[in-house]
């Protein structure tokens, strides 16, 4: 009796956990800028129009917010094809031709913020609970928002530890919450083997354990991400016209 008791305790406490990371990440966000914040600033200081033409955005060891975001758009005005602007303490406190190039599949295309779903604080709460399934210990995290091959937005979030040395990277969509890929974690295995989960012929007992426990925790962290971003859904569009 008191071994049932335990178990359906601690099932009541993993089924919560996300919940409470979710309320801790929310409270600590509230007196830190979030991306969405940095976008709002862009639009009221430069122009409405600004946030239509935003090609990358950038948080750098975030705990867990950056203290600065830097955003690289489209320059329509100006003789340069891309304007660098820097946010910190709710306004621009820079705006400059960007020092190199956008790097990436996805060089030069703008955001459609109509498809922003998830502001940088629900993308670090599942971030965060991918690591912890994972395994993994951070310290601090750095955003990167952009739009993937298909044009997709997608928040790029790299793991740090202490010594600012990467962990791991998790990609999560912006418009849909899910886990599109990881790098670094669940023992270093791609995505796409722990989707299939197939295992080889010669594959011993040990191994193919080992593998399967790996799996198991990464289609459970997938599952929790979704639960996650229902709870931490917003769109961009009604947050900015919130104003």
């Amino acid at each position: 009796m008191d071994s049932d008791q335990n178990s359906c305790s601690i099932l009541r406490m993993l089924k919560i956990f996300p919940l409470l990371l979710l309320a801790a990440t929310t409270a600590a966000a509230a007196e830190q800028s979030t991306a969405y914040d940095a976008l709002r600033v862009l639009g009221h200081e430069m122009a409405r129009d600004a946030v239509n033409h935003v090609i990358s955005l950038v948080g750098i060891d975030g705990a867990p917010q950056p203290e600065k975001w830097k955003i690289l758009l489209e320059d329509t005005a100006g003789a340069d094809a891309m304007r660098e602007v820097e946010i910190a303490d709710g306004r621009i406190v820079s705006e400059r031709a960007p020092a190199c190039a956008v790097t990436g599949s996805s060089e030069g295309a703008t955001i459609d913020t109509r498809r922003l779903n998830l502001d940088s604080t629900g993308a670090y709460a599942v971030a965060s609970h991918t690591a912890q399934k994972s395994g993994a210990q951070f310290a601090t995290v750095t955003y990167d928002l952009r739009t993937d091959e298909r044009g997709e937005p997608v928040w790029i979030v790299t793991l740090q530890d202490n010594s600012r040395r990467r962990v791991g990277t998790i990609y999560v969509g912006a418009n849909s919450g899910n886990i599109a890929r990881t790098e670094g974690l669940f023992a270093g295995a791609t995505t796409q083997e722990l989707e299939t989960d197939r295992d080889t012929e010669d594959t011993g007992g040990v191994l193919r354990t080992a593998k399967s426990r790996i799996s198991h925790s990464f289609h459970q962290a997938e599952v929790e991400a979704r639960n996650l971003f229902e709870r931490a859904k917003q769109s961009f569009s009604d947050f900015i016209n919130r104003d």
